[in-house]
């Protein structure tokens, strides 16, 4: 009988170890679970292009990041931030055509900014893969209008360092900019952009 109570003691003691690890361990990972990501973008190793269709053939052109950082909490996938784009960096090679788009299409002396600014970030995010396949939904202002957009983001995450990249229609001519066709020259109403991003992430605290 002392025997069978010796165990059963035992056991129970076992039992009451294993139950308060399993609460400390709770705690402890909680925090850790519901703290937000920031990540940062590094302009100059972010790339922004755009393609536009014509009759005769296309026109590439890019631009340049300004400025970029996006805070969002894997948990709930809530998302705020700006990513931000100087519309008058928009350039093609070709300094006429490019005068004309500045003034004209984009009209860049009013609508200096071209900017993201998300509410959303959906897919699994796990910390611990590589590549990730996200969609980052927010409001996409250009030309002084603002536009619901979704994005299609590939990420890849290492040592700290993260890549995005991302590709998205821009309808110019249903939002309300300038068609730059002529009589000889036919381009298309939309714009294709690509974007591959770099810069870090980190836990907030």
């Amino acid at each position: 009988m002392r025997k069978i109570c010796l165990a059963f003691k035992r056991n129970n003691a076992l039992h009451l170890l294993l139950v308060a690890l399993l609460v400390v361990s709770a705690h402890a990972q909680s925090p850790a679970q519901g703290r937000s990501l920031k990540v940062m973008l590094d302009p100059a190793h972010t790339e922004i292009h755009w393609k536009l269709s014509g009759g005769l053939h296309s026109t590439h052109g890019t631009f340049q990041l300004k400025s970029g950082e996006i805070v969002f909490n894997p948990a709930t996938g809530i998302a705020e931030g700006e990513i931000l784009v100087d519309a008058t960096t928009g350039q093609s090679g070709n300094a006429t055509r490019d005068k004309r788009m500045q003034e004209e299409v984009l009209e860049s002396n009013r609508y200096p900014a071209i900017f993201f600014h998300p509410t959303h970030v959906k897919g699994s995010f796990a910390a611990g893969e590589a590549t990730q396949q996200l969609v980052g939904e927010g409001t996409f202002n250009i030309h002084g209008a603002d536009h619901p957009l979704e994005l299609p983001l590939k990420v890849q995450i290492a040592a700290g360092v993260v890549t995005a990249t991302t590709r998205f229609i821009v309808p110019y001519v249903d939002w309300g900019m300038k068609n730059p066709s002529k009589f000889l020259m036919r381009v298309g109403r939309q714009v294709e952009i690509e974007v591959s991003a770099k810069g870090t992430i980190e836990q907030m605290e």
